[in-house]
């Protein structure tokens, strides 16, 4: 077993911590995050140092049909499975090492959807959050928990009404970054995977109404990842585990969010009592399907 990243990297926490410049208590003011330079340099000394060789991106001509698409006037989605906190850090880092101009132009246009967790849970994994440009919204989980550790009503109201007052501002910047050409990156099922734990691969139904937002998306599979969840520790993101992995990132065949959803949802009967979740379900078959074909063979078809 590999070390955690406390005992790799703790010695850059404090350069780290010092260069963060970004909230640590998110509010409608603040769901917008531009990716931080100095942090971000950090971030690619991680993932370059744990990238074995092998490691590249597959489908790069769905990569390349989609950012054309984007650079056309298309409101652009990406859809990625979530393993590890590595797992933007290194698309970002294929995008600009192994793809050439397309891919650095691809990888400046991406803001990644955040849960606050990470800007507010410590200071050290906001400093590594904010690498990448993001909007911030309060996620279903976390408000669910929230509610749980409400001790009246009253303080369940509110943290409510902050939820419902962070998202709203986050759908509005999201708005905004579709029309400035940016694209905005999901990860669908909201969390990151824990082996043994199948419900925290389950795509959101929320995840349907981005579908309804943009024009075109494509799926990213991952696999091969160089950071694990301590599953002892699964709440402390610095006790993850670092194991240097070949980690291949593949694009499936660009999809048109409207027709996808709208071709799908006619094949549903009457009796589905929840055709949102129906169609994110679906979606998350195609990526179980792309992730074993990459694993089986090693690269796409």
């Amino acid at each position: 077993m590999g070390n955690s990243i406390r005992e790799k990297y703790g010695d850059m926490f404090e350069a780290l911590k010092n260069a963060s410049v970004a909230a640590a208590k998110i509010d409608e003011t603040n769901v917008y995050q531009k990716a931080n330079p100095v942090t971000r340099k950090m971030m690619d000394k991680l993932i370059s140092d744990n990238m074995l060789p092998g490691s590249r991106l597959e489908g790069k001509e769905n990569f390349r049909q989609f950012l054309d698409l984007v650079n056309s006037g298309k409101h652009g989605l990406i859809l990625m499975e979530h393993y590890s906190n590595a797992d933007l850090p290194a698309l970002f880092y294929l995008l600009e090492h192994d793809f050439g101009e397309e891919g650095k132009d691809l990888a400046s246009r991406i803001v990644a959807i955040a849960g606050m967790k990470l800007n507010e849970a410590n200071p050290f994994v906001r400093a590594f959050a904010e690498a990448f440009t993001r909007v911030v919204i309060y996620p279903t989980r976390s408000l669910n928990k929230a509610e749980e550790k409400a001790v009246s009503e009253e303080e369940k109201k509110q943290e409510e009404k902050r939820a419902h007052t962070i998202n709203l501002a986050a759908m509005r910047a999201m708005d905004k970054c579709k029309r400035n050409g940016e694209v905005i990156l999901v990860f669908p099922a909201g969390t990151r995977y824990r082996p043994g734990h199948p419900e925290t691969k389950r795509g959101l139904r929320e995840i349907d109404s981005y579908l309804r937002m943009f024009d075109v998306a494509i799926l990213v599979t991952i696999n091969g990842t160089c950071l694990k969840i301590d599953m002892n520790n699964p709440d402390d993101m610095l006790s993850d585990i670092l194991e240097p992995a070949v980690q291949i990132f593949a694009a499936s065949p660009v999809i048109e969010c409207k027709s996808f959803r709208k071709e799908y949802m006619a094949t549903l009967d009457e009796t589905c009592e929840d055709p949102k979740q129906a169609i994110i379900d679906h979606l998350m078959e195609k990526f179980d399907e792309q992730h074993k074909e990459i694993e089986h063979h090693g690269r796409l078809h």
